[in-house]
């Protein structure tokens, strides 16, 4: 795994410019602390930093040049069918001087061009330089497994595989308040937008491919999308249990083929296991190809309603893995805050991301890949708001007798701290939801904050007129439409998944993951997302994924005699931190004296301190609710902007 960056500058006169790319590359050493190269030539600076995965030696580093001098790749990424081509291209007589699926890809840029990449299976961002033809390509994997930013003015086009990497190349730093007002409700920022303004993400499978010969190119630049699930396939298949019985097979056919694709590596190798069916279906394939599989798990010593390492350890026992599995305190977890806020360069408040933070320091201690279960909740129906959308589209006698009485339940406590208060929780979010238009309720049970709360969150700041409230009103609304544009067309629960596939997934969990293993050298590598698989789940029909008593169906079937069976009578749970002990007492400091101080918020003008004040007051309660989610949100911002906007 790696990390890029680069500058297209037609400005003669500031080709000093180019000269940032050293800068930009080196804030990114994390993602690759084995080896650090550099092309300059003329109007373009490509810089890379190298985890060494497939060939090792320096033969294979980058960026990588053909033997012509022609073209020049940067790649982050692996590809998982190089040897395929490999052997395919030499019959056509290209040679290699390299091992590496790097070597490979720059192979079929040159033969194929843009049209290489419906022949890749792996994860990737990646630029490739044509000197011949001034020309430069930039694209981004099917899935959105690897990031990619970028920045275009009327001299430059400048990207990297972080923001942090765009900000070395002095980019502007205009806060997107449309942006912010997102985050407030998602606890992220989807793509194609970042907290600036004019720095943009490359979309999952879409290209960039920009002609510095045509005059104004700056104003031609278009993402050009190459690859989508495909929406016709949705429910093609039968439903019939002869068929289902054959989709398990498929199922577990697939995903092993993908798992043993996933576990070529020149270096040691292991598995994320939490102990949930996704990473134990996961890492018990894996045991399927070596002897001595490294399984890894987090768990916490002080809060047992968090604590999910007994059910990782049977999966570890029954697979014969040689499991490790770090039980931390509060004081572990508190003790990394500081390190875990420093790497995040654009505002993020999945809590998670420290436990996987966490994990991924204490797994590079011992292997430098690992495979995670990440997208089968996605695909296969397994989140708590598939079971509410379900409930509402299949309402039982019990489920309206919960309705009439979820009223009641309202003054009781809400947190998700505990087992009642999260019950109580999603009692109560169900019941906002279910009345609901189908792509409004989707929007209440993927956000945190309803559109209400965020605008009491957020300043009416003197700097901001009516005219651009009303303006940034416009924006936000187009880019939730933008968001839910699948939602309702049919009235398919697939609609459904394939929309957290596009938004939930990218911008939640693969980010999540990648940045937080990319903060520790770790390359973390996700089998559910193989093309093949993703596909397949989204053309068996949504009975085979839900129902009234289960998610994720025929994914617990298909490995029901492979798991421990305590698996399957175990609540759902989010990996997430105690963060309402945290902010009522470690943190109370940082939040009164220093985040959520009043004459900051004041000075900053971005927030309404009345509404943190009453925020506040509620986390400090009897009945918290949802309040530590929400402050958890305001700390993650105050300190990146205090990092990266107050200087």
């Amino acid at each position: 795994m790696c990390g890029l960056s680069g500058i297209l500058s037609t400005n003669k006169s500031d080709r000093n410019r180019l000269l940032q790319i050293e800068a930009a590359t080196h804030v990114l050493s994390k993602r690759g602390p084995d080896s650090c190269g550099f092309y300059k030539e003329n109007s373009i600076a490509l810089g890379h930093r190298r985890l060494s995965i497939i060939d090792t030696s320096d033969v294979a580093s980058q960026p990588m040049t053909d033997r012509s001098g022609r073209y020049t790749l940067a790649f982050n990424g692996e590809i998982y069918n190089f040897g395929v081509y490999r052997k395919l291209l030499q019959k056509e007589g290209v040679e290699f001087s390299s091992k590496s699926d790097t070597e490979v890809l720059l192979a079929l840029y040159i033969k194929y061009g843009n049209e290489c990449l419906s022949k890749l299976n792996g994860f990737f961002s990646f630029c490739v330089w044509d000197k011949k033809e001034k020309t430069l390509f930039v694209a981004r994997d099917r899935m959105g497994i690897k990031p990619l930013y970028w920045f275009v003015d009327e001299n430059e086009f400048c990207f990297s595989s972080e923001l942090k990497g765009l900000m070395e190349m002095n980019i502007p730093k205009e806060l997107d308040r449309a942006s912010v007002f997102s985050y407030i409700q998602l606890n992220y920022i989807p793509y194609p937008n970042s907290i600036y303004e004019n720095v943009n993400k490359l979309s999952p499978g879409h290209y960039i491919l920009i002609d510095t010969k045509l005059d104004n190119w700056q104003n031609s630049i278009e993402p050009i999308r190459y690859y989508e699930i495909p929406k016709s396939s949705f429910n093609t298949m039968d439903l019939n249990p002869s068929n289902y019985a054959n989709a398990q097979k498929t199922l577990i056919s697939l995903l092993d083929e993908s798992v043993k694709k996933r576990m070529v590596s020149d270096v040691p190798l292991g598995t994320f296991l939490s102990g949930g069916i996704d990473s134990s279906v996961i890492s018990t394939l894996a045991s399927r190809h070596t002897d001595n599989l490294e399984t890894f798990s987090i768990g916490f010593k002080d809060n047992e309603f968090f604590d999910e390492t007994e059910y990782a350890e049977l999966v570890a026992k029954k697979i014969k893995s040689n499991h490790h599995s770090f039980k931390l305190s509060t004081d572990d977890f508190y003790s990394n805050l500081d390190e875990f806020l420093d790497y995040l360069d654009e505002p993020f408040a999945d809590s998670s991301a420290l436990n996987v933070f966490i994990l991924s320091k204490e797994t590079k201690k011992h292997v430098t890949v690992a495979l995670s279960g990440d997208g089968a909740d996605e695909m296969f129906s397994g989140y708590n708001k598939h079971f509410a959308e379900y409930k509402v589209r299949n309402l039982r006698m019990k489920d309206r007798l919960a309705l009439g009485s979820a009223s009641i339940l309202k003054t009781l406590p809400q947190n998700r701290d505990g087992k009642l208060g999260n019950l109580n929780r999603q009692i109560q979010r169900f019941r906002e939801g279910v009345n609901l238009s189908p792509k409004e309720r989707y929007w209440r049970w993927a956000t945190f904050r309803t559109e209400e709360q965020a605008n009491y969150l957020i300043s009416e700041s003197k700097e901001i007129n009516e005219q651009r409230l009303t303006d940034l009103a416009f924006i936000y609304k187009k880019r939730k439409d933008f968001h839910l544009k699948n939602i309702g067309k049919n009235g398919d629960f697939n609609e459904v998944l394939y929309t957290d596939m596009q938004l939930v997934l990218p911008n939640d969990m693969l980010y999540k993951v990648d940045i937080m293993s990319m903060a520790n050298s770790l390359e973390v590598r996700t089998p559910f997302l193989d093309t093949d698989v993703v596909e397949f789940a989204f053309q068996i029909p949504i009975e085979f994924k839900i129902n009234a008593d289960t998610r994720k169906k025929i994914l617990k079937d298909a490995f029901r005699k492979m798991l421990p069976e305590e698996l399957y009578h175990r609540p759902k749970k989010g990996f997430e931190i105690p963060l309402l002990d945290w902010l009522r007492n470690e943190l109370r400091d940082k939040l009164d004296n220093e985040y959520l101080q009043e004459e900051f918020i004041q000075q900053q003008g971005i927030f309404n301190f009345k509404a943190i004040e009453a925020t506040l007051r509620t986390l400090r309660s009897k009945n918290p609710e949802d309040s530590a989610g929400t402050v958890w949100n305001l700390l993650i911002f105050q300190h990146w902007y205090k990092k990266h906007m107050d200087v």
